[in-house]
């Protein structure tokens, strides 16, 4: 009989000639394990997804109670149903005022994709500003706003009228015009090795679009829910967008995403035409159920405290000679080392003691620190002990 990892790579799509391909038979909490008992610390959360943790048994109850009332009914936005309802109205609490309607997706590519039509379609205007290194996702409109070339040049042409400028450079909110149907952006740019926005950039990049008439777009799909150490990023630099997005972490370990703007602005997709943005599974009930769980569960234990907590544990715990800074903020950190050569042997040395990390899509140079935000002060310290003896083998 062959086993997992041959029938691994002889059907399933592979995403890259390198894949990690360790078998994960359970998980809890902060720990993977194998199907012959190897366990392995996660500093990644599936991308920041995993924000409460593996197999969180009060998402898992919800999930439970909604699999016995129903699951897929209808494409979204037809029927009422109980889970989408309740999970937006508690979502649109949380908010700031003016965000307050809620379009659910599947995914993060596709909240980006229904912002960027909603901006479209609102301004009726054509012009999408995005930022260097930035990544939205990997679908044709996701991958167009997606500011690094050597990912994109394989599958132009991309969507026309995009135009890309410099995070954190003061003179390119000057670009955004009356031609601009919007501005898309991370209020802290994770993949290119987590940049945090200088004091006033953000303001400046929303006094631009309030200016000139163009939506303000905040890609919150990596940094929601917690991972910054505010529930939502945005929070930490006082700037409302117009139209904010989530995935990753919202579902509580399913799949769902959602773009979020105010009634005014979200009323222009209903009509002329209807139904010009829909989807099947956007918002499905059992997702919602999990999202709803997971969001009360982290607003009740305060996760985004503890993440601010767990960076200062990080924090003083990693002091190398190798390491050149440790960016970020709460759990979502970067460790720069001296070259990317250096990062891939420190992550297959910890990866063979015991914990699972890895580099940024757009940074080689940095590891990522992204743990799961029900991580306590032991398991952080082990994290960093084996960081420690890895770059010491190095």
């Amino acid at each position: 009989m062959r086993s997992n990892r041959q029938l691994f790579f002889e059907y399933l799509g592979q995403t890259s000639d390198s894949p990690l391909a360790i078998e994960i038979e359970r998980a809890s909490g902060c720990w993977l394990y194998s199907p012959d008992g190897k366990s392995w610390l996660d500093l990644i959360s599936g991308v920041s997804v995993s924000n409460v943790g593996h197999n969180n048994q009060v998402v898992i109850e919800a999930v439970k109670k909604q699999l016995d009332r129903h699951m897929h009914l209808m494409v979204y936005g037809e029927l009422i149903q109980d889970p989408q309802v309740k999970l937006a109205e508690f979502l649109c609490s949380l908010l700031p005022d003016g965000l307050d309607s809620v379009f659910y997706t599947n995914s993060g590519s596709e909240a980006v994709e229904g912002a960027l039509k909603l901006a479209r379609r609102y301004t009726a205007r054509s012009e999408i500003i995005s930022f260097r290194n930035a990544y939205h996702g990997s679908t044709m409109g996701a991958m167009s706003v997606t500011g690094n070339e050597s990912l994109k040049r394989a599958f132009r042409p991309l969507i026309p009228a995009v135009r890309h400028i410099d995070f954190n450079d003061f003179d390119s909110p000057g670009v955004i015009s009356e031609e601009t149907a919007c501005v898309i952006a991370e209020p802290v740019q994770s993949e290119a090795g987590v940049i945090l926005p200088d004091k006033g950039f953000l303001e400046e990049l929303r006094r631009s679009c309030t200016e000139s008439g163009a939506l303000l777009i905040f890609d919150e799909i990596q940094t929601g829910f917690g991972r910054t150490g505010q529930l939502f990023a945005m929070e930490s630099f006082g700037v409302v967008p117009d139209i904010v997005l989530f995935a990753k972490g919202f579902g509580g370990g399913m799949p769902l995403g959602a773009f979020v703007s105010s009634n005014r602005i979200m009323s222009s997709l209903s009509s002329s035409p209807s139904l010009g943005h829909i989807t099947t599974f956007g918002g499905h009930p059992v997702s919602c159920s999990a999202a709803l769980a997971s969001l009360k569960y982290i607003t009740a234990n305060r996760l985004f405290s503890n993440a601010l907590t767990m960076e200062d544990v990080f924090r003083k715990n990693l002091d190398h000679r190798l390491i050149k800074d440790l960016r970020g903020r709460g759990l979502l950190l970067a460790m720069e080392l001296e070259s990317a050569e250096i990062v891939k042997k420190v992550i297959s040395i910890a990866m063979e003691k015991g914990l699972l990390t890895d580099w940024f899509l757009f940074n080689d140079r940095s590891i990522r620190i992204c743990p799961p935000l029900v991580i306590n002060s032991e398991e952080a310290e082990y994290a960093c002990g084996i960081l420690l003896e890895s770059m010491n083998e190095v």
